[in-house]
This record gives structure tokens, C-alpha cells and sequence, in this order.
């Protein structure tokens, strides 16, 4: 199965934003794409509390070669309603998308949402 292709930003964006309403705990989804970008699945990999989540890349890298992935984008939410990136998001997509690229994997975005706003790492600068 491969669904329709994410073509900007603004289409992801708001895609996460339905996805992430009204979720009162921090998770971390990964849109998995081939290699015309179209999904192959979404996944929410990880849960957390009101204020954060574990990420483990090792998990992230598996799920990426389980689905064949060729890209992916990252996405969380910050259940406070600021969606400013902090320090250790910014490290985290650093170390995630250092372990993609030993396996060629493209890291397209990762996105904080908060509320209906929504950060672009990628429209930042910061990828």
C-alpha cells in the first residue's frame, strides 16, 4: 500500500495536526515514504507523559528497514501548546538522522505541533 505522496509542508503540517488533536501525553510519529515520498504507513513509535518521550533510534532504524522505508519525517507534540523546537529535539533529529544516513535513508522533516501550529525543522533551517 502506498498512499497519496506529501508534496509541501502545509500538507503534512496539517495532516499532523488532525492526528495530534487532543492528545494530552507527548508521542513521536514517524511518516515512513518511498521514494517518490509517498506514505507507506504512519506510525506513532513512541509515547510519552504530559512533558516528554523516549526515543531509541535503534527502534527507529528497524522500523525504517522493516517497512522499506526511503525517506521518513519525524513529528511530536508538545502537549503545553508551544511548539518551539527545544535543544534536546534539535540533538535528538541530529542523532536520528546521523543513524539514517549510514543506511541511506532520507530525513525529509520533523515537525513539533502544538495546538494548531505547527514547527518545521526543515522551513527552520534546522535539518
Amino acid at each position: 500500500y502506498h498512499g497519496p505522496a506529501l508534496g509541501s509542508p502545509r500538507e503534512v503540517s496539517e495532516y499532523l495536526v488532525a492526528h495530534f488533536r487532543g492528545k494530552e501525553y507527548e508521542a513521536f510519529v514517524v511518516v515512513f515514504l518511498d521514494n517518490q515520498h509517498r506514505v507507506i504507513s504512519i506510525e506513532e513509535m513512541f509515547r510519552g507523559t504530559i512533558d516528554g518521550a523516549s526515543v531509541y533510534p535503534r527502534e527507529i532504524v528497524c522500523a525504517v528497514l522493516r517497512r522499506n522505508a526511503a525517506a521518513c519525517i519525524f513529528a511530536h507534540n508538545h502537549p503545553s501548546g508551544v511548539a518551539e523546537p527545544s535543544q534536546a529535539d534539535q540533538r535528538l533529529t541530529a542523532r536520528l538522522k546521523s543513524a539514517l544516513s549510514v543506511i541511506d535513508i532520507r530525513v525529509l522533516d520533523h515537525f513539533v505541533v502544538a495546538g494548531g501550529e505547527t514547527v518545521s525543522f526543515a522551513e527552520r533551517g534546522l535539518l
